[in-house]
């Protein structure tokens, strides 16, 4: 009797890249943000190795008395007064979101100009996935060069070359330059006050899935209604996690 034939192997799924976490909120106590100047503490405390950020905007109508309530403040002679975090209803969530929004605006105007002509192209999050599904077959060289081929990433890098600081488009942000002005603008907005993870009060730690956009976006939706959900006693706190 003739046998059957062994049913095919399923091929194992490509792993998908990782979501790069430079910067995440912690929800702190209020006994905690009297510790958390020194680097030293985090660890410690929160369990999570790194540095605290200065990235949140004091609110303008700050007391010179409520100036202790937040963590690492720093001076300013014109502009938001920036620190590492204190109370919501001390921060200002709005300002910030506001002007991320506008300066995304902005890139993606100048972004628009940059590229008009050039057919939308495919995203290094294609390329890099291809690259993972097949290392051998489909090397990381090829995958960086078949993607710079590319006439709209090629218009990118042009712009780029003839700059050397502020006005350099991130090859990276191509997928959401591509969803349009309003998207850009309010993705940046959104990751102004959420960043790249969120560890909640209970020390839940929410992040994006994968390094995708769409997981990226997910992951703001939550994070962002988190946010809006705290009382506006909460303390946050703005951590650059030590990279491994």
């Amino acid at each position: 009797m003739a046998k059957k034939p062994a049913p095919a192997a399923t091929p194992a799924a490509a792993p998908s890249p990782e979501a790069v976490i430079r910067t995440m909120i912690v929800c702190v106590s209020e006994d905690l943000s009297a510790v958390l100047d020194s680097s030293r503490h985090l660890e410690r405390h929160l369990g999570v190795a790194g540095v605290s950020c200065p990235r949140y905007w004091a609110s303008p109508a700050l007391r010179l008395w409520q100036h202790r309530q937040l963590i690492g403040l720093r001076k300013a002679t014109a502009g938001p007064r920036y620190c590492a975090g204190g109370p919501i209803r001390l921060l200002d969530l709005a300002g910030m979101r506001h002007g991320a929004h506008v300066g995304a605006s902005v890139r993606h105007a100048n972004w628009a100009g940059v590229v008009a002509g050039t057919k939308s192209a495919t995203a290094w999050s294609v390329f890099r996935q291809r690259h993972l599904a097949d290392p051998t077959g489909y090397p990381m060289d090829t995958a960086v060069a078949e993607f710079h081929r590319q006439p709209r990433v090629q218009a990118m890098r042009i712009h780029n070359a003839a700059l050397h600081g502020p006005g350099r488009l991130d090859l990276d942000e191509l997928e959401m330059f591509q969803a349009g002005s309003h998207a850009y603008a309010t993705y940046h907005a959104l990751w102004a006050v959420c960043t790249d993870a969120f560890l909640t009060t209970t020390g839940d730690r929410m992040q994006p899935a994968s390094g995708f956009l769409t997981d990226r976006i997910t992951y703001l939706d939550r994070a962002a209604r988190y946010l809006d959900s705290l009382d506006d006693s909460q303390r946050l706190f703005a951590v650059n996690p030590r990279q491994p």
